[in-house]
């Protein structure tokens, strides 16, 4: 099992979302987070005086999948988050060595 940790653009969340339903993944967290890369944040004027922005706003999805769902999970995020410039996030895979559904006590692949 995987999990998949995307950083992405609030306006992309929604396409992200469809498109993963679309693929038949239908499990996702959503946490709205800030952060800075390469970029370190921009500037912007409120009533006249720049102010700078260290940590910009974005949406970190993380989709725990198959090993054999991975690469469709990915390509999927990766075709839909992408606009092609700076700032358009990161995705992270990580190997999870098991996951346990609450109510059934199921666990690995069963419980995703």
């Amino acid at each position: 099992m995987k999990k998949i940790e995307a950083i992405v653009r609030h306006f992309k969340l929604e396409d992200v979302k469809n498109a993963l339903t679309e693929q038949g993944i239908h499990g996702m967290t959503v946490n709205e987070v800030r952060g800075y890369g390469r970029q370190k944040g921009h500037t912007e004027i409120y009533r006249g005086t720049e102010y700078a922005v260290d940590f910009v706003p974005k949406v970190k999805i993380e989709v725990v999948c198959t090993d054999a769902n991975l690469e469709t999970v990915v390509d999927t995020i990766l075709k839909t988050a992408q606009t092609g410039q700076i700032g358009d996030g990161k995705i992270f895979v990580t190997d999870l060595s098991n996951a346990i559904r609450i109510r059934t006590g199921e666990s690995g692949e069963d419980a995703i």
